[in-house]
């Protein structure tokens, strides 16, 4: 989206730097821009609104209702988009504020620190277009038990797939299955929207086992176009509750003709904190039939040094909400750093994911990340449309 397309609303209260922020983004060429003086006018200008801005450009300082409780109630009433946050505050707070919003299932875009100038905001908005995982249409639509096993039985649920890139050489080496609802109306639902209802089901093995079903057919059709990629599917603890859970998963694998070596199962760290004997069983067995292991979302669970130290993981993945303006923001810098260094102390391969800037892509090879994925290098994609994904990829310019 152009930046004359975008609906801007400036929320500080004071003058000076509101009047200068509306001219700043003026300059930009920004469609059109809004104001408010505080928290509490801003909330009944976007409530009487038919159609909420696609960003809030909030500063956190205010008197009155902070920009911090303000954004909780835009989040909660799903009054705008995005967010913009701006403040001369320490960077500490600033990034909590972003976690705090994310968390409320608001995107922040960036966190822009005072004073204001037309780069730094040009940057935040640029990244309007990655801030949303289109379709987003699903959003709002409750998503029942029934609906999932209807879906189920029309064999609806399919992998998108999303490249992994060695960051020292830009080659695609491999893919992320991600799970999509095609709908029959021609919508795509994100598993946002279905993974806990399968998981509270108990649909959520059969789930699983589809996605590894499909996603070791598109790689043998790949390698028959000479494309020849790992691929890696997320795995529920909930699948890991049975033990003949590393059975049926080999002999999925084994019968679409793929070696398990070249299959990563991805386990959010959240989901192992447990230390169910079933779980660990399952996991051990995995490993030693050939299948990678993967640490996902590493670092935003409580128990990550406790998961690397009992269970053979062969890949940790560092959670985007690190990556993400990691840059700029010493304390994301500081914890990818102690991450890749204790990977490498246990000789795992590193994913960064979530990598939607050039900058983030630098940062990842200079500090010695073997491998990139986000929006920078493509959003998640139908199998069949992945060999021109890999084809037109290029490493950036660094």
């Amino acid at each position: 989206m152009q930046f004359n397309e975008l609906t801007v609303m400036v929320v500080e209260d004071h003058g000076f730097q509101r009047r200068m922020a509306m001219r700043l983004l003026g300059e930009l060429g920004v469609g059109k821009v809004l104001e408010a003086a505080d928290g509490h006018q801003a909330l009944e200008q976007l409530s009487g609104m038919a159609v909420v801005p696609e960003v809030l450009l909030v500063d956190l300082d205010m008197p009155g209702m902070d920009g911090i409780e303000f954004i909780g109630h835009v989040a909660q009433k799903k009054l705008a988009r995005t967010v913009v946050v701006a403040s001369a505050l320490e960077p500490a707070l600033l990034n909590t504020v972003q976690t705090m919003a994310r968390a409320y299932g608001l995107r922040v875009l960036a966190a822009v620190e005072k004073p204001m100038t037309t780069q730094k905001l040009a940057d935040a908005l640029s990244l309007f277009d990655t801030a949303v995982d289109a379709p987003t249409d699903d959003a709002d639509e409750e998503i029942t038990a029934a609906d999932v096993l209807e879906g189920m039985d029309r064999d609806e649920f399919v992998p998108f797939f999303q490249p992994q890139v060695e960051l020292a050489n830009g080659r695609v080496v491999g893919v992320e299955a991600l799970a999509r609802w095609r709908r029959p109306d021609g919508g795509v639902v994100r598993p946002v929207h279905f993974i806990n209802v399968a998981e509270r089901e108990g649909l959520i093995d059969r789930m699983t086992e589809r996605v590894l079903e499909k996603a070791c057919a598109w790689k043998v059709r790949w390698a028959r176009d000479g494309l020849h990629l790992k691929i890696s599917v997320n795995v529920s603890m909930l699948n890991l509750g049975d033990v003949s859970a590393a059975d049926r998963y080999q002999n999925i694998v084994q019968s679409h003709g793929v070696d398990p070596h070249d299959v990563v199962l991805e386990i959010t760290e959240s989901s192992v904190m447990g230390e169910a004997a079933s779980a660990l069983n399952v996991l051990a067995r995995l490993r030693l039939k050939g299948f990678g292991l993967s640490i996902d979302d590493f670092g935003t669970g409580y128990s990550s040094l406790a998961q690397l130290s009992h269970i053979p993981f062969t890949e940790l993945k560092i959670d985007q909400s690190f990556v993400t303006g990691a840059p700029s923001q010493p304390r994301k810098r500081a914890v990818i750093e102690a991450s890749l260094e204790l990977a490498r102390k246990l000789d795992l391969r590193v994913v960064g994911e979530g990598v939607e800037t050039i900058d983030e892509w630098q940062m990842l090879a200079e500090l010695g990340c073997t491998v990139a994925q986000g929006y920078l290098i493509a959003k998640p994609t139908p199998g069949d449309r992945i060999a021109d994904v890999v084809a037109h990829w290029r490493r950036p310019a660094v």
